[in-house]
């Protein structure tokens, strides 16, 4: 049995596939010690499980802000030596990052203490942190076609974002009953992932109405700490009483988006991962001011293999009309779920556990050689 640091938190993009490769590496024996931040999104999800082990981790975004970037400098310099404390205490034989804020401190603590290091970068960008940290990794997993100059092509694995073992498509009929939503017509979904849309749900509330005298329910999930609605109802003429819902998170995701006829979200790749699992057809809105720009570029893939359409978000005017298009449109729909289904890659966590038990073995053979008394001993 080895022991594997996965450090992975701060958005539920990094937090969730985590969560799903120590799943797997759990059922093979191992011992998984999950590293998270501070940050209410990630305390509201390890709640679901009680039977894994989660380190809360100190930690601060990049900023070139003066306040934020004196912060982060603190807030670095504190990481840096809790992570060298949690490495002599945890003793780990392999350190998984995912990226984010997180990462760095612990990963290159890590290699000071001469104990691998695999990188998982999700995004079709791959961010600046990832970038500086792939030079110390022993493997590192992109996205299929993404390559970084300056890294070895036999460190670079390629490799999908794993899903928890949870995360399975449902009956509609069934995720609508599980997430209270008491409609037999049309459902849209709004979300913009973890952190919620501002933007996005401002034109849901907009819109509302709108929509309900076309038969169409709302759901959209905000975002924690977001003040809107929590429901609305309105009187139509041709289909009589048309709800919607406005919900700050949501713990059950795959029924939130099996309910759905079509999704408006953002384009992280968390959010696109699970929008794929589930065959919905969805409009992938790009966070404008995400760095560098990695949103578009993930969005663009997806649009590129014809599985979702793409809208900046100075063009959320024109997404009314495209709502209403691919809702009542079935050939396009069909098409967008047809070729969803050809990018959806079910194996990837336990493709991605079969990667890190190599590094491990690599290791566990280095230590136990080094143990052994030379001849003339």
């Amino acid at each position: 049995m080895a022991k594997i640091l996965i450090v992975c938190g701060g958005t539920g993009g990094h937090l969730t596939p985590g969560i799903a490769i120590a799943e797997e590496l759990t059922l093979r024996g191992h011992r998984c010690f999950i590293v998270v931040s501070r940050k209410k999104v990630d305390a509201r999800l390890i709640q679901n499980y009680p039977n894994m082990e989660f380190i809360e981790a100190p930690g601060a975004p990049f900023s070139w802000s003066p306040v934020a970037l004196v912060r982060f400098i603190w807030v670095q310099i504190s990481a840096f030596i809790f992570a060298l404390r949690l490495l002599s205490q945890k003793t780990p034989d392999l350190i998984m990052g995912f990226g984010g804020f997180l990462t760095a401190g612990i990963a290159l603590s890590g290699c000071m203490k001469g104990i691998p290091f695999a990188l998982h970068e999700a995004n079709r960008v791959v961010g600046r942190s990832n970038r500086l940290l792939s030079r110390f990794a022993k493997k590192v997993f992109l996205p299929k076609g993404v390559l970084l100059p300056g890294v070895r092509r036999t460190k670079i694995h390629f490799a999908g974002l794993p899903l928890r073992k949870e995360f399975v498509p449902m009956t509609q009929e069934a995720s609508r009953e599980l997430i209270g939503v008491q409609s037999a017509g049309k459902l849209l979904v709004v979300f913009g992932g973890s952190q919620g849309a501002g933007s996005l749900n401002h034109w849901a509330e907009n819109n509302a109405e709108a929509l309900a005298d076309r038969g169409i329910s709302l759901y959209c999930l905000v975002g924690m700490n977001k003040d809107l609605l929590t429901e609305t109802c309105f009187e139509t003429a041709s289909f009589g009483l048309i709800k919607s819902w406005y919900v700050p998170f949501s713990d059950n995701m795959p029924a939130v988006l099996s309910a759905a006829d079509l999704v408006v979200s953002r384009a992280g790749a968390g959010s696109i991962g699970e929008i794929i699992r589930c065959r919905v057809p969805s409009v992938l809105i790009p966070y404008p001011f995400a760095r560098d720009d990695h949103q578009s570029a993930n969005a663009e893939y997806v649009a590129l293999m014809d599985a979702a359409r793409v809208l900046e978000d100075s063009q959320l005017d024109s997404l009314f009309e495209l709502v209403i298009r691919l809702l009542f449109e079935q050939f396009e729909i069909k098409i967008l779920k047809k070729n969803l289904n050809s990018l959806d890659l079910p194996e990837e966590a336990i493709l991605l556990a079969d990667a890190l038990e190599d590094l491990i073995s690599v290791k566990l053979k280095r230590s136990a050689a080094a143990t052994l008394p030379s001849r003339e001993a």
